[in-house]
């Protein structure tokens, strides 16, 4: 997960908080978060995130795609808070 950016990350934190979101909804709910959120930086990340294998992209209907956080994904995730916690325990 480390060559994942942090807005990638946090993207795979909102699919992986939601019940299969659009990427409308994607971007609805991290710019509540972090201000607004343009398509053009929004869905090559999406896309990569799919390439890599960590979120699976189906389609709602014939306009709307839909995003889950893959197993690999949820894993990346946990890995990802068991390392971040060795920093934070220590506080």
């Amino acid at each position: 997960m480390f060559e994942l950016t942090g807005f990638q990350r946090d993207l795979l934190y909102v699919i992986a908080g939601a019940d299969k979101p659009s990427g409308q909804m994607v971007k609805e709910r991290i710019e509540q978060d972090i201000g607004e959120v343009k398509h053009g930086r929004l869905y090559p990340n999406l896309d990569t995130l799919v390439e890599r294998g960590y979120v699976n992209k189906g389609q709602h209907d014939r306009r709307t795609n839909y995003y889950a956080i893959s197993d690999s994904g949820l894993q990346a995730l946990r890995e990802r808070r068991s390392w971040e916690s060795q920093f934070l325990d220590g506080e």
